[in-house]
């Protein structure tokens, strides 16, 4: 089977036996899960873990974050032998239990919400061999991502709907006419034509988002092109450290010899949906003009119609000593906390 079975309503049996039925009748998920965003608990046994199974299971766990220019994994991974699968790992709050067994006809993957707490994703992956359930993980790993990140990103999203902050919500909502729901500990810095700057300021690294807004001509408004060009008008409000520095986005890369020339580079673009509504998500790397200093953005485009105005929403960190993924993925959540209530 070449599909991935998401059941949010039972693991099955399978699974209960694998684990103990324990977890299962004295697990409440009026418990909190625990455990770091985009950490992973994986309960395997060790041969299947040393075999092409576990292999693989890492090697799509781990794969790089695309938007990072230095390598973090997509998930961290906690590897328990299924004895150990008890007390505060069984309330992790992403955890997959690995189960091998040759009674299992045909390879399956099952999810279910706040099994033994909350808030949580279980997933069950099951087969009949290594070799098998490794081939079928290795079919199915952009779905197996898909559900893990969907989870991480309810999370955030639950969050931001809690604790939002009223004032800068007001003031997207008469600036932009959409409804944003930021985070309290997010500050408004500067304000001008068209643009609003925000951010988080950190010990040793920044988190921060601006808004800015341009009339919408046509698809030419849309292309790479343009859309670096407006990022490169709205950005260089942002001052740097030294007088005369200001953002910029990055669109050549040093040469790999010292002698050599600097290579071309264009961000990613990605036309994508949320929900009903059309974006254009590009991902690249920013920095400040007249100072050493940079990082990674990720923009979201659309459209108002209401209003007929391209709406950029464009997300960077500054983080030079600790991890970017955490910092950069909280804020890429913020999309999806965005409507546009006019625009429908």
């Amino acid at each position: 089977m070449k599909r991935l079975f998401v059941n949010i309503l039972v693991i099955g049996m399978a699974l209960m036996s694998f684990v103990g039925c324990e977890a299962f009748y004295s697990a409440s998920t009026s418990d909190n899960s625990t455990g770091s965003p985009y950490e992973v608990v994986v309960v395997c046994d060790q041969q299947p873990w040393l075999s092409e199974l576990g292999d693989t299971l890492q090697t799509i766990l781990q794969q790089p974050v695309r938007e990072l220019n230095n390598y973090e994994p997509m998930f961290n991974v906690m590897r328990v032998l299924p004895n150990n699968f008890k007390s505060l790992t069984r309330h992790h709050r992403n955890i997959i239990v690995v189960h091998v067994n040759p009674e299992f006809i045909e390879p399956k993957i099952e999810a279910q919400y706040d099994a033994t707490a909350a808030p949580q994703i279980f997933i069950s992956i099951q087969g009949p061999d290594n070799h098998t359930l490794a081939q079928y993980l290795s079919d199915n790993r952009d779905n197996l991502l898909y559900v893990l990140e969907k989870a991480e990103r309810d999370r955030r999203v639950d969050y931001s709907h809690k604790y939002y902050s009223r004032p800068l919500h007001e003031m997207i909502q008469k600036e932009f006419g959409l409804d944003m729901y930021v985070p309290d500990n997010f500050k408004m810095r500067t304000q001008s034509e068209n643009m609003i700057w925000f951010s988080h300021e950190l010990p040793v690294a920044s988190q921060g988002f601006f808004i800015y807004k341009y009339p919408y001509t046509g698809p030419e408004s849309l292309t790479v092109e343009a859309l670096i060009e407006a990022r490169n008008k709205f950005a260089s409000r942002i001052p740097g450290p030294a007088d005369g520095s200001y953002m910029t986005t990055v669109t050549k890369l040093p040469p790999v010899e010292a002698d050599g020339e600097y290579i071309p580079f264009i961000p990613e673009y990605r036309p994508m949906r949320i929900g009903e509504r059309p974006w254009i998500e590009m991902a690249g790397f920013w920095d400040v003009e007249n100072y050493v200093m940079g990082g990674p953005f990720v923009s979201y485009t659309t459209v108002n119609q209401s209003t007929q105005e391209v709406v950029t929403i464009d997300c960077y960190v500054y983080s030079p000593r600790d991890k970017k993924r955490n910092l950069l993925r909280d804020l890429q959540h913020l999309v999806y906390v965005v409507d546009f209530p006019q625009d429908k």
